[in-house]
């Protein structure tokens, strides 16, 4: 193991001071004493003594933990601070990151054997013969390759939904019933309630004018039975008496029907009349005369408060919808039929697509035929899910299905193709620890699969195999970097075998494709003692392709985002000994120029450590095929440009090392290029 791979695993000493526990166990205990206040006897709870080592920080910031055990009067930040650490668990999922077991961290005593782990319940376990039951072994079980050994996993739990706000508990939310009413009392009727729709274990009073907007409640009522006669209760405080002693066992079953019987009325008064604030219109039991439909939702989008805004929208012609619930809404207006209301939320999600909600507008448009908000969160996904959403902790949120789906598409951006290997490789370490609520580190993710046992790659283990379809998307061919690879055995995600075989074709794509001629050799050596170089860092390998024959499937790509109005953008694409610039350039007529141009060796664009360690090419010229596509993304609407599939002979003179150039004369920012390169058989 090297020392970049050691970096990643710092030292855990095997055990702590006593000092140390103790300010550790203070610092946990300090919210707590600090919330609970002066004790009966006055006296201020004892501090951990400020030693040199074990530091008090009186002034901490909103998002450090509470550590004066003093209490907090009208501290109101040191109150907040407090709730914070209160609430904030230590999970076992994070327990077991930070205390990963790997040989790094840990002394091999026996030099005789390989390394085994502790045999313990909270990791991993490996075990030398697996006892299948029957029902494991049915035919809807993926069966485990025979060259892949006996692994034991826990059993994997379900993803955590999305982070919910934290909601005081002296505070009182709004109730389905309140928000209900808020849009019902715009339309200011004086008449009662005609309809009750019995939905979502819960009655909720309608009036039968407003009910034609929506067809599923129209067609119900059409088919309804007649009006029945209902009791309405005396006043608020009748409805609340009633209503406690329901609930309460200490009454008997008599006492209860006796008080429903006393605290209804039958016989209304005629001259009084029953505005929405009538307790008739607030309570389970209303007005005579009312129509009763039933309506069953199953969907767990489907909310009381999202029922309860799409109802309320019936009654005003301007539709109110908050961001935070326009998915749930859609839900309840599609169930409801409310067309008008599932236009507004489509159109809402059309313009309000990020990291934070692509993932529930996308289940929420499949569902129920929003095909245009569909296509635009996997345009979305095709531009962003590699530079926004792969850096969020809202990647562990998309589906299966939705990201193989994303990754097979031709449209996809990526800066290299490592960074699609790192995306899965996180998004599978959120699927694993689903409780885990902050987006891990790099060195935190390594150091996880570096703990699971290593007699066999994961996507070989039985729990494993599913995951398998995913990486096959990353083409390990444009993995060329040697610390990326060395990273990806470290993980030990996909088998050795694969990896051998990329290490294999990078070395005969360096070593074969026809040598050059001697006359260039010399030009070459002769150069290379101009810069300085030794003539084994050029290579007489040409750099063939030839077993990738599907360019959509095996091209190397490479790509950047322009963020602002671009005067020059350049970046550097190395592969097998040769380098290209690829450029954006602003030009003085105003439109932008995309390409890219072959460099010398010594060109002074490349870097030292390219020029040091990278190899050169000593043939003169190389046929390439490639592609260069610029897209850009606005509110649903995604625009491509691309050269297509171009095949051309790159020299090393002026007039041959340029591209085709792609022009646009307007750009709306941000714009995402991509480079698609591929060498084949010379």
């Amino acid at each position: 193991m090297t020392e970049s791979a050691q970096s990643y695993f710092p030292s855990i000493p095997p055990s702590a001071p006593k000092a140390t526990i103790s300010y550790c166990r203070s610092v946990q205990e300090a919210p707590f004493s600090a919330l609970t206040g002066v004790v009966v006897d006055a006296r201020i709870p004892e501090r951990h003594p400020v030693t040199p080592r074990c530091r008090m920080r009186k002034n901490v910031g909103s998002t450090n933990r509470w550590r004066l055990p003093e209490s907090l009067g009208s501290d109101l930040l040191g109150s907040s601070q407090a709730i914070k650490a209160v609430q904030m668990s230590y999970n076992n999922s994070l327990v077991n990151i930070i205390t990963a077991e790997s040989p790094v961290l840990n002394m091999n005593l026996d030099v005789s054997k390989p390394y085994t782990f502790r045999q313990i319940e909270d990791r991993p376990i490996t075990e030398p013969e697996r006892k299948l039951s029957q029902q494991r072994l049915s035919v809807d079980t993926l069966a485990v390759p025979t060259s892949a050994p006996s692994v034991k996993f826990r059993k994997i739990p379900t993803p955590l939904g999305p982070i919910k706000k934290y909601v005081p508990s002296i505070a009182r939310p709004a109730t389905p019933k309140d928000i209900f009413l808020y849009h019902s009392k715009k339309s200011q009727s004086q008449f009662g309630p005609d309809v009750i729709l019995k939905c979502l274990n819960m009655d909720w009073e309608l009036h039968r004018p407003f009910l034609q907007k929506a067809e599923v409640l129209a067609s119900l009522l059409k088919e309804a039975d007649d009006p029945r006669f209902q009791k309405y209760y005396r006043s608020p405080a009748s409805e609340t008496l009633d209503t406690y002693i329901k609930k309460n066992k200490f009454y008997s079953n008599d006492y209860k029907e006796m008080s429903n019987r006393l605290s209804l009325v039958e016989d209304p008064e005629e001259d009084e009349v029953k505005g929405v604030n009538h307790p008739a219109h607030v309570s389970e039991k209303r007005v005579n005369n009312v129509t009763i439909i039933k309506l069953d939702c199953k969907d767990p989008l489907i909310t009381k408060t999202a029922m309860a805004v799409a109802l309320g929208n019936l009654y005003h012609d301007d539709l109110e919808v908050e961001l935070e619930e326009v998915a749930n809404v859609l839900a309840s207006a599609s169930v409801l039929g409310f067309k008008a209301l599932q236009d507004a939320c489509g159109k809402m999600m059309l313009e309000n697509i990020n990291y934070r909600t692509v993932c529930i507008y996308h289940l929420a448009a499949s569902k129920y035929h929003q095909e245009q908000v569909v296509l635009a969160c996997e345009r979305w996904l095709e531009l962003n899910l590699i530079p926004q959403l792969s850096s969020q902790i809202q990647l562990r949120d998309v589906p299966m299905e939705l990201i193989q789906k994303t990754l097979k598409s031709n449209r996809l951006f990526t800066f290299n193709e490592y960074s699609i290997y790192r995306l899965l490789s996180y998004w599978l370490f959120l699927q694993l620890n689903p409780h885990i609520q902050l987006m891990p580190s790099h060195s935190t993710v390594l150091s996880y699969y570096n703990s699971l046992p290593k007699n066999c790659a994961l996507v070989e283990k039985d729990e494993g195999q599913m995951y398998a379809p995913l990486f096959s998307a990353v083409r390990l061919t444009g993995i060329t970097d040697t610390n990326h690879i060395q990273d990806m055995q470290i993980m030990n995600i996909l088998p050795q075998s694969q990896l051998i075989d990329l290490l294999s074709q990078h070395y005969h794509a360096l070593q074969n494709g026809g040598d050059s001629p001697t006359a260039n050799k010399d030009h070459f050596a002769t150069l290379a003692k101009r810069q300085g170089f030794t003539m084994d860092s050029f290579l007489q390998g040409g750099g063939d392709m030839g077993s990738l024959r599907n360019f959509n499937a095996y091209s190397v790509r490479q790509g950047f985002i322009i963020d602002d109005e671009p005067h020059y953008h350049s970046e550097v694409l190395s592969l097998h000994g040769f380098h290209f610039e690829l450029k954006a350039i602003r030009s003085s007529a105003g439109h932008v120029s995309f390409y890219m141009q072959r460099l010398r060796p010594g060109d002074p664009i490349l870097s030292f450590r390219q020029c040091e360690r990278h190899t050169f090419s000593m043939r003169p010229d190389r046929e390439v095929r490639y592609c260069i596509t610029v897209q850009q993304y606005n509110k649903g609407d995604n625009s491509v440009r691309t050269t297509g599939i171009v095949s051309q002979k790159f020299g090393l003179g002026d007039k041959t090392s340029r591209s085709e150039c792609l022009k646009m004369e307007k750009l709306d920012c941000p714009v995402y290029v991509t480079f698609a390169v591929m060498f084949p058989s010379s």
